[in-house]
């Protein structure tokens, strides 16, 4: 059984994402964000960087202790190891799965969510930052436009690559981005968007927290930490 540590947002979506196409057994437990639950003792002994979502394996692959693991990156890289799905064991098809992963985790994720910040969240409105944020934005779409223009999937194959990007691209118009203009992301987001366990996982996180706007006191909650939060 997996105990996953969940909120609806993209990196959590993630694993809603693969864990409905593997179909590994798995209980979520809520972590509301904009309510502080992130920094409650019990939940930084799991995740000490305060973030969503985490996981602990109660049964993992060659140990009779329990594990737990923060960072959607590394979750989706345990759990595809775990399972033996969607991360090829050929090499070359491998590494091609795991630079695309990481090119999500230190770019489009970052960027995208900074995007987001100053673009929407901000309480005063900086030209210069939202300006900079939506041009890398688009310049990260149009890097997987381009390398998916004889691609069905980003690896070749479905893989835990495409559940790490997909979250970040469905909110692309706050981000400030057409779709029209990415011919070939807007077909692989299609096939994405279309896949029952992709909607099954979005399904989840609806009836878990159901669209609406960030209150004040969320945002004072999610964007005022700084180290003092950690100590």
């Amino acid at each position: 059984m997996i105990h996953l540590y969940y909120w609806p947002t993209p990196n959590g979506h993630k694993i809603t994402i693969f864990l409905e196409e593997s179909k590994i057994p798995y209980k979520i437990y809520p972590i509301n964000i904009g309510a502080g639950e992130q920094f409650t003792p019990e939940f930084l002994k799991i995740a000490p960087n305060n973030r969503m979502p985490a996981i602990v394996d109660d049964a993992p692959n060659g140990s009779k202790n329990p594990i737990s693991i923060f960072e959607s990156g590394a979750i989706l890289l345990y759990l595809a190891e775990k399972s033996n799905q969607f991360l090829s064991q050929d090499l070359t098809k491998r590494y091609e799965t795991l630079q695309w992963l990481f090119w999500q985790m230190a770019g489009l994720g970052p960027m995208a969510g900074q995007n987001h910040h100053f673009a929407i969240y901000a309480p005063e409105k900086i030209p210069y930052a939202i300006d900079r944020y939506v041009k890398e934005t688009s310049r990260l779409y149009a890097v997987l436009n381009k390398h998916l223009a004889n691609l069905e999937f980003i690896a070749g194959t479905y893989s835990i690559a495409d559940m790490a990007c997909y979250p970040w691209v469905v909110p692309h118009e706050r981000q400030g981005q057409n779709l029209n203009d990415y011919p070939n992301l807007q077909r692989w987001f299609a096939t994405i968007q279309a896949r029952p366990a992709v909607q099954r996982a979005y399904e989840l996180g609806n009836k878990i927290n159901p669209p609406a706007e960030m209150t004040e006191s969320a945002k004072k909650i999610l964007f005022g930490q700084d180290s003092g939060t950690v100590k």
